[in-house]
């Protein structure tokens, strides 16, 4: 799947890795008495892309999966018992472990590290089973029927809401909270998110201009591939306030998270006025110097944003609850000296 990696890799890649642990040598989830004094009642049924989840009981044990669910639970004061490891995944050299917005939560909730899954070959359902779960947050995930299946054995699942790996980071929120009870909090959780994106780009300049995010190797551009609209990291420039490029919104309404364009086909990507991209300082001069890549506007001006590749600031414009105010500030003054290029 061109350098994507492979389909699981790329997922990896929009999931990274974060988490979270109750203090003491026992974790268990917790929550803060503020939000659980609002917390809604229960039996809650949740209804998603793979069935309906009934919660009978308010969580008290909350383990999360996949990328992000974790984000949800602690900026909510939820400290789960367990959560994936994707640092690892992603990376590749990276030792397991938690990025930096995800241990500042921790840190502001007294909290130690809990386990964490291994998710390098699929779901660790023998390590979820052994955190004795209430509920299992999985709602931006690639759960297959299989999946679901076996982990509904261990605790209820709050699964994606329609296409896999294709949750909005507003809908995680939302669907997570009202699993954890905490359904107006979570609400007011995304108009605090909305009003921080709102303010942070208040001057920023997007209107009118699209953006796209794409994986490029200088070492090869022989072919590239553009995350479409229905991808957490194109649709997060969306939010920022630029369009979308029509290929980028026809492939998300047809089910694709990724398009390949190869090197012959570049002007098919001529309206992408800034391009956005994992990468480093050599992948500019190498797109300038490439007959093909060169003809592209946004090349051509030099708007490409590179956000380097497994470190934290690569990962964290796959937005999450926690990762988006952490790399907001240095997200959109990146993205403005781009735009600015921009006729």
């Amino acid at each position: 799947m061109s350098r994507l990696r492979t389909a699981a890799a790329l997922t990896a890649a929009a999931a990274l890795l974060l988490t979270g642990c109750a203090s003491g040598s026992s974790p268990q989830s917790t929550a803060s008495g503020e939000a659980g004094a609002a917390s809604d009642s229960f039996p809650v049924t949740i209804t998603h892309a793979l069935g309906e989840t009934t919660i009978e009981a308010k969580p008290e044990r909350v383990a999360t999966i996949s990328w992000g669910n974790q984000d949800v639970a602690l900026a909510l004061g939820v400290v789960p018992v367990g959560m994936d490891t994707q640092v690892w995944a992603w990376s590749g050299t990276a030792k397991p472990g938690v990025y930096e917005w995800t241990s500042d939560k921790l840190d502001e909730l007294g909290a130690d590290l809990p386990p964490l899954f291994d998710a390098t070959d699929g779901v660790d359902f023998e390590a979820i089973s052994d955190t004795a779960p209430d509920v299992i947050l999985a709602a931006q995930s690639g759960l297959s029927e299989e999946d679901y299946e076996t982990l509904s054995g261990i605790a209820p699942v709050v699964a994606y809401p329609g296409i896999p790996w294709f949750t909005p980071w507003r809908d995680q929120i939302t669907l997570n909270a009202e699993g954890l009870g905490l359904k107006a909090e979570g609400e007011a959780l995304v108009a605090d998110l909305e009003k921080q994106i709102a303010d942070a780009t208040a001057d920023a300049g997007f209107a009118g201009k699209s953006a796209a995010f794409f994986y490029m190797s200088p070492a090869d551009l022989s072919k590239v591939s553009l995350y479409t609209g229905g991808d957490s990291r194109t649709a997060f420039l969306h939010d920022l306030g630029f369009d979308l490029p029509q290929v980028a919104v026809d492939a998300a309404d047809a089910g694709s998270f990724y398009l390949d364009f190869s090197a012959e086909n570049a002007d098919q990507l001529a309206d992408v006025d800034v391009i956005v991209t994992y990468g480093d300082e050599t992948l500019l001069p190498a797109l300038q110097a490439d007959p093909l890549w060169s003809t592209l506007p946004a090349v051509k001006k030099g708007a490409v944003v590179a956000v380097g590749e497994g470190d934290a600031y690569s990962a964290a414009v796959s937005p999450t609850a926690l990762s988006i105010p952490w790399v907001l500030d240095q997200y959109v003054a990146d993205l403005k000296d781009a735009a600015a290029k921009v006729q």
